[in-house]
């Protein structure tokens, strides 16, 4: 189970929110909803290790989440608004750091992206670009996925993909905190209004 309990960020001199409470089980998707600037984007950023929380608790199995920063990155897989694909190398090679071969085959398989695993990334377009940044969550043995607007770009067809890795992830006792604007293929989700 993940856990927040009072948590606050302040950036500058802003605070972004205060007592910000939620509780996702095993299984479960929590879609982070409100407009820009709200702090969906921070709130993922600190569940990932990657913000300071000013006040507040995040737990991760009834225990200190961050109290081990790299026992915390082990079970986080975090999406972000960027993409992190490298143009110098070939589809497949972003994945290598991830994953074996033919690990690699499947998850690009996965996203589509299998009759394109030799092409160059810099030739992907951007829907391709994101669907290569899902392929690692297929690669990526978290339990926590951490997804800010993870369908950016994407066409129907691959937006039913991601549903499909989405509900295999949570099958499996995953979780799914999500910032988004958008539908997603996520049924029987909870929302956190940061309005």
């Amino acid at each position: 189970m993940l856990e927040g309990d009072g948590l606050a960020v302040i950036r500058g001199e802003r605070l972004v929110f205060s007592g910000l409470g939620f509780r996702v089980e095993p299984g479960g998707a929590l879609l982070l909803i409100g407009p820009n600037g709200s702090g969906k984007s921070t709130l993922l950023r600190l569940v990932a290790g990657l913000v300071r929380a000013e006040a507040g608790r995040l737990s991760w199995q009834g225990t200190d989440a961050l109290a081990d920063l790299a026992d915390h990155a082990a079970r986080v897989a975090y999406l972000g608004h960027l993409d992190a694909v490298k143009p110098g190398l070939t589809v497949a090679e972003n994945l290598l750091v991830w994953g074996f071969r033919e690990r690699i085959a499947r998850a690009l398989d996965t996203v589509g992206l299998a009759a394109l695993a030799d092409l160059p990334a810099k030739m992907l377009s951007a829907g391709q670009r994101r669907r290569l940044a899902l392929a690692r969550l297929a690669l990526r043995p978290a339990p926590i996925w951490l997804l800010d607007e993870p369908t950016l770009g994407l066409d129907t067809a691959s937006v039913e993909r991601f549903g499909a890795m989405l509900a295999e992830h949570r099958a499996g006792g995953g979780i799914v905190m999500a910032a988004t604007h958008l539908p997603l293929p996520l049924p029987g989700y909870a929302e956190l209004s940061l309005a």
